[in-house]
């Protein structure tokens, strides 16, 4: 069975004006902007049943905690968006040159897989299809978000070596402003997961605990 997740160390809340609360980088504390709700987006990122019954060990916890990030965006107002990976009957999406969609397709997945009832999608809430790794990649994602005035991004999904990676690879070079929240993400391989999170998403974004937030979106 792959690891269970162990959450992120809670940093304590900074009194600062405009600063929700703090995370050790580096070494140093950093204060965490507060952000503007209408300007902000939460993407929830292949949070779907193909992929979590792969994870039956952490699947609870990671709909749980990811729920309560999507009940608490709704209550400020900030626009939820889910993206799952998808394919035909048949795989036609799928290159030959392409080894990581030769391996989805011995998967014999996402083709009538949907989205995590536990997560409430509303119906306002759009749903992104992609068929790669990244879902800015194929995707009209990027042109709503910038269609709706947003330039931040709460980015969240499984695994942490595939769409979370090639998604806040291609976010930051698109100049949007990125949080990650560690809580909401997964991978099997733990040491990779933690891994990424200390180097390449901490240099592209802030990475914060479930913890830390909630008390953002407070």
């Amino acid at each position: 069975m792959p690891p269970r997740i162990e959450p992120a160390p809670v940093a304590s809340a900074d009194s600062q004006p405009g600063m929700k609360s703090a995370v050790e980088a580096h070494g140093t504390k950093m204060p965490i902007p507060a952000i503007v709700p209408g300007q902000t987006a939460l993407v929830v990122m292949h949070y779907q049943t193909d992929i979590l019954a792969l994870f039956p060990s952490v699947a609870p916890t990671l709909l749980a905690n990811t729920r309560k990030l999507c009940d608490a965006a709704r209550a400020k107002g900030i626009s939820v968006y889910f993206a799952k990976i998808h394919f035909s009957p048949g795989y036609p999406e799928v290159s030959p040159l392409n080894r990581n969609g030769q391996g989805i397709k011995q998967l014999g997945l996402f083709i009538d897989d949907r989205i995590a009832p536990e997560l409430g999608q509303q119906a306002t809430e759009p749903l992104i299809i992609a068929h790669r790794a990244s879902v800015f990649f194929g995707t009209d994602l990027q042109a709503r978000l910038c269609a709706q005035g947003i330039d931040t991004l709460l980015m969240v999904g499984i695994a942490s070596t595939g769409v979370v990676l090639s998604s806040v690879a291609y976010a930051s070079d698109a100049d949007f402003r990125l949080f990650t929240v560690k809580d909401c993400c997964y991978d099997p391989d733990q040491v990779v997961h933690d891994h990424l999170f200390s180097t390449a998403f901490d240099s592209r974004t802030t990475v914060l605990s479930l913890a830390d937030a909630l008390l953002l979106l407070a």
